[in-house]
């Protein structure tokens, strides 16, 4: 079965839902995004702990803070590629960022060949279910470009500017 619940976000960011198979995260969108045609959603809200979990988590991520702990989630349905750059995402620090073209080198220099296409980890980036947790919004296109984000260009650069913001007032510059 398929649960969900609606998240307030700040003034500047669409709304978010979050999903779950009654047991863990499988989905966090902004709700006016092209991602949400991917989810059939039930209409009626359902309270969950992992969605009281996830309200936490995301309630430390916009109020500037860096997040002491990660909701339980599952990411199911992804090839092995799209879960390796799943992967690589994940480990993008807090107000970091890499291109398409550098998590490509990465996986080329992994398996060993000669290249793999940035545009083919732009596919796997888009099939990320999870944002913010896992944080495609810190994948930026060639030379910085803040460009493919099925949550919108605008929440996407509004993310990238909380966590650069964030970092200032704690003093901390970017790992």
């Amino acid at each position: 079965m398929i649960y969900r619940q609606n998240y307030a976000t700040p003034d500047g960011f669409d709304d978010m839902v979050m999903i779950s198979d009654g047991e863990k995260l499988t989905g966090l969108l902004f709700t006016d995004s092209e991602d949400m045609r991917k989810f059939s959603l039930p209409e009626n809200e359902t309270s969950l702990p992992v969605f009281d979990k996830t309200k936490e988590w995301l309630d430390e991520y916009f109020g500037g803070e860096i997040p002491s702990f990660t909701p339980d989630f599952c990411v199911s349905a992804l090839s092995p590629f799209q879960k390796r750059v799943s992967e690589i995402m994940r480990e993008i620090p807090y107000g970091k960022t890499m291109t398409y073209g550098e998590i490509a080198a990465e996986i080329a220099e992994e398996r060993g060949i000669k290249k793999v296409s940035a545009q083919a980890v732009g596919g796997a980036v888009g099939a990320n279910p999870i944002c913010i947790i896992i944080p495609c919004h810190r994948v930026l296109g060639a030379n910085g470009a803040i460009t493919g984000y099925g949550g919108g260009i605008k929440n996407k650069a509004n993310l990238l500017n909380l966590e650069k913001n964030s970092l200032q007032k704690l003093n901390l510059a970017p790992i």
